[in-house]
């Protein structure tokens, strides 16, 4: 889940990575670049193919002048990170005013105006206003009236989509709660680099692979496991009465921990809190498991976008069974096993590890089905053309031909549009 380490831009230095010509894509992000490696990651990295892309995250204190720092995260992309002398968490309105100078002439000694503002979190609308957006893009992965943006002022989220020329909806549900409330939005689904969860080979000799060997020596079968974060979506009751239920089954959950305390994940001997995990670790860790579990709170989903983990595990071929949330059952109900309470879990994960045969084979085929038919490689293409059409971009190639792109990425991605409501 980690990213690899970012590389220090020298001081005042413009960072070129091929053309300064490519329009620039300014990012306001609610979580750190390197927290995860999810959503964010996976569609900034694939568009910087065609913007500079700047991924503005929230600021560090420091005792010293206000400044500026700039990484090199991935091929195009830029972390800016504001130190500065406020201890306000966040993109708290009192550090706005700091924020904004220094960004905005970073911006200007680079030659960058008017650019795209894209906006996860509606804490941050101020800042991108400063900027003189030519226009402005919502990616709504979690509910803006709630999540990251818990505690911004009141009014601003509604004041952002008002402000928004386009809205991303991470997945059915909150495409649902969000086409009511704005013209144009546009559902995509969270999506699955398939060929990294592809089962890897028994005996492959990486670091990845052999630090997931050594994690699992010792831990005996049938192994259920979780790789994903940690966070108020995870019901943790329900697995810890699942433990309980099944003492002779292991449970491993690997993921960084968002607003959940240490202190409140349940302990049980055959409950293993693996930690943070990296992303080339993840294949191999799945590989090593009997069955993947999505144990999560049904109306806490709601608020989010489609669970990112569910696609990773299709992809890996593995068996699955979650919970009646709304999203999974609308994109993946037909081959991820639903199960609704601790005692119809046990079951479903029982019926699951003991199924053989063609059964089997059949699921395993149409898991594979779901992980091609939602790559981050189309999410990515479709976000880009609707950029190009409603981003008021300069005329070129992509914007003359993104109204017949859309329309042919439209017919592609018909199942997935069709589950979140479009």
């Amino acid at each position: 889940m980690n990213l690899p380490a970012a590389r220090a831009l020298p001081d005042g230095m413009a960072l070129h990575l091929g053309s300064n010509d490519r329009p620039a894509l300014v990012v306001f992000g609610a979580l750190r670049w390197n927290f995860d490696w999810q959503r964010p990651q996976q569609l900034l990295t694939r568009i910087a193919k065609h913007y500079r892309v700047f991924y503005v995250e929230e600021p560090r204190t420091t005792h010293q002048d206000p400044w500026l720092e700039a990484t090199e995260a991935a091929p195009g992309v830029q972390v800016l990170v504001a130190h500065t002398r406020c201890d306000a968490p966040g993109f708290h309105d009192e550090q706005l005013p700091v924020m904004e100078r220094l960004l905005v002439k970073f911006l200007r000694e680079r030659g960058v105006a008017e650019p795209l503002a894209w906006l996860d979190t509606a804490a941050a609308l101020p800042l991108a206003e400063a900027l003189q957006p030519r226009a402005l893009v919502v990616d709504c992965h979690e509910d803006l009236a709630g999540g990251c943006d818990a505690g911004v002022p009141r009014g601003r989220a509604e004041r952002l989509l008002r402000r928004a020329d386009v809205v991303l909806a991470g997945g059915p549900s909150l495409h649902e709660a969000l086409r009511h409330r704005h013209a144009n939005v546009h559902c995509i689904a969270n999506g699955v680099a398939a060929e990294h969860f592809a089962p890897p080979a028994p005996t492959d000799p990486s670091i990845a692979a052999v630090s997931a060997r050594a994690i699992h020596a010792a831990i005996p079968n049938p192994r259920l496991g979780w790789c994903g974060v940690i966070d108020e979506r995870l019901d943790l009751t329900l697995l810890a009465r699942v433990a309980d239920l099944r003492p002779d089954w292991q449970f491993l959950l690997a993921g960084p921990l968002r607003g959940v305390a240490h202190e409140a994940l349940p302990r049980r001997g055959n409950l293993l809190w693996l930690g943070p995990q990296t992303y080339a670790i993840q294949p191999h860790l799945q590989a090593h498991w009997d069955l993947c579990l999505l144990p999560l709170k049904a109306d806490v989903c709601a608020r989010h976008a489609a669970p990112i983990e569910a696609l990773a595990y299709l992809a890996g071929q593995k068996s699955v069974v979650g919970t009646p949330v709304h999203d999974v059952v609308a994109l993946h109900g037909h081959v991820v096993r639903i199960a609704d309470g601790p005692e119809a879990f046990v079951e479903a994960c029982r019926a699951a590890l003991c199924e053989r045969g063609p059964r089997r084979r059949q699921r395993g085929v149409d898991a594979l089905i779901a992980a091609h038919s939602a790559s981050w490689d189309r999410a990515a293409e479709r976000v880009r053309l609707l950029l190009a059409e409603f981003a008021h971009e300069p005329a070129g190639d992509a914007a003359e031909l993104a109204p017949a792109l859309l329309a042919a990425t439209a017919r592609q991605g018909l199942q997935r549009g069709a589950a979140c409501g479009a």
